[in-house]
């Protein structure tokens, strides 16, 4: 049985304070588009819900 290719793996950095938070997966149309992902998220640092970007790999 041959493997499946993974997804590669996007980290989520929070606007405010510039943690890395979250790691998630790109949807191929995302992917294709060329735009940062952008989540609102909570953030444990600044304790509240923030804008989470798409962070360099």
């Amino acid at each position: 049985m041959a493997a499946k290719k993974r997804k590669p793996y996007v980290k989520l950095k929070c606007s405010e304070c510039g943690q890395i938070n979250y790691y998630t997966h790109k949807s191929q149309r995302a992917r294709t588009l060329g735009k940062k992902l952008a989540l609102k998220k909570f953030c444990k640092k600044c304790r509240t819900h923030t804008k989470h970007v798409e962070a360099k790999k």
